[in-house]
């Protein structure tokens, strides 16, 4: 996901795609654990993704407090 799309997105929807983000970074976590990943540079992504949200819901609560 790109910022772009990220910006465009409300911040109800951020809170959705942050909570299921996590989840799938737990998943990816857990298999590596146990069986091991087709792809591991996929938590990365996941990571940076949960990153690039939480940025942009934290930039939007300072902005509100302005």
């Amino acid at each position: 996901m790109k910022n772009k799309k990220i910006n465009e997105m409300s911040s109800p929807e951020l809170e959705k795609e942050l909570s299921e983000l996590k989840s799938e970074l737990f998943k990816l976590r857990f298999s590596l654990a146990t069986n091991g990943l087709d792809n591991p540079m996929r938590i990365r992504e996941v990571r940076r993704q949960i990153a690039r949200v939480k940025t942009i819901l934290r930039k939007r609560k300072l902005e509100e407090n302005k």
